[in-house]
């Protein structure tokens, strides 16, 4: 049963099993076990980043294929839920209308820009799509009548996914089963079918034939594979997942915008994560993200106590060295000493040391 679940692809590494569990226990228990709205809103994101990032590797560590358009992908699912919502009303029929929007525009552009791109070089595409996500970027912030501009859209979910519906006036284990609560638990789900969906493809034949295409293109197209594709239909699969999930974060976060959805800084985190977590692995998405939105959420306090208990003990340099301020600096000193220490990544790292 779990060789079917994790499609044959174990960790392959003692220490990367027990993190991986640990993961998945404390997401699914962060409700009960880190009680407050920071904790959930961080395992939230945590969850939003492994599925986007997991899907960008599909593209990034399995074909070889290096695309910018992903944030754009993403924001065309969250805007398909902020535009339907705001129009329809807070419905279900106005979310599936507004999620299958927003997969079938994804699916259409992605297929549009693989027809068109996917036949020159690598570095021609990649510029290709850097344009389509900047053009798409400009175009939600004009279009405000529509998008909300740069303000975005604000808008209200179904009923039973709002934090003010509560399902019992008695909590269980000091936790309110209200609608927030449900809704991170339809993510959490949702996060987990998309991972194992991603996994099973990958180590399908056709997720072998994108390795063997990322490894020698010339000669996978001599062992008679349609290279080109193959590569169109990678993009349309990670472009409809990335979009899937941006519906999900647009419902958590009951807000829309051209910064939560569209930013080139997302792009960034991205590229940052695959990489520390390692390419070519869907592990790798889920322990870089953890490692990466943890850090982002938590470091700059982590510093601020570090410094106000060097300045009580009189030491120097330390208190300004470690101010909470200057939390961007030590994150690209760990993510330089995670690449110099990890070139494979974490995961690629854990797998070379088979035990």
């Amino acid at each position: 049963m779990l060789s079917r679940l994790l499609s044959n692809d174990f960790p392959r590494n003692r220490v990367l099993a027990v993190l991986l569990v640990a993961l998945l226990v404390a997401l699914a228990l962060t409700p009960f076990v880190f009680p407050g709205v920071k904790a959930l809103n961080v395992a939230a994101k945590v969850l939003v980043f492994t599925v986007l990032v997991a899907s960008f590797d599909l593209l990034l560590g399995y074909t070889g294929i290096v695309s910018f358009a992903h944030t754009m992908f993403f924001g065309i699912g969250a805007y398909g839920v902020a535009i339907a919502f705001t129009r329809l009303g807070a419905g279900w029929g106005a979310l599936a209308l507004g999620v299958g929007a927003a997969l079938a525009l994804s699916f259409a552009l992605a297929l549009a820009i693989g027809l068109f791109s996917l036949r020159v070089r690598a570095i021609f595409f990649s510029m290709i799509t850097l344009a389509f996500a900047a053009a798409f970027q400009t175009l939600a912030s004009q279009l405000s009548e529509f998008t909300g501009g740069e303000d975005g859209l604000t808008f209200k979910v179904p009923e039973v996914l709002s934090p003010s519906h509560e399902f019992s006036g008695t909590p269980l284990f000091g936790v309110t089963l209200d609608g927030r609560l449900l809704c991170y638990y339809l993510l959490f789900a949702t996060a987990l079918v998309l991972v194992l969906a991603l996994l099973r493809i990958v180590n399908s034949p056709f997720g072998r034939v994108l390795q063997a295409i990322r490894e020698n293109p010339f000669r996978a197209e001599a062992l008679g594979y349609r290279t080109v594709m193959h590569r169109i239909l990678a993009n349309c699969l990670a472009a409809a997942v990335a979009a899937a999930v941006g519906a999900l974060n647009a419902l958590w976060l009951r807000y829309t915008g051209p910064d939560t959805s569209l930013s080139f800084s997302i792009m960034l985190d991205i590229l940052l994560i695959v990489v520390i977590g390692g390419m070519g692995t869907m592990y790798g998405a889920i322990i870089g993200g953890t490692l990466y939105v943890m850090a982002q959420n938590y470091l700059q306090t982590l510093m601020g106590t570090v410094s106000a208990a060097a300045g009580e003990a009189g030491l120097p340099l330390i208190p300004s060295l470690f101010h909470p301020d200057r939390w961007l600096l030590w994150l690209g000193v760990l993510f330089i000493l995670s690449v110099y220490f990890f070139p494979t990544g974490i995961v690629g790292k854990l797998r070379g040391h088979v035990r």
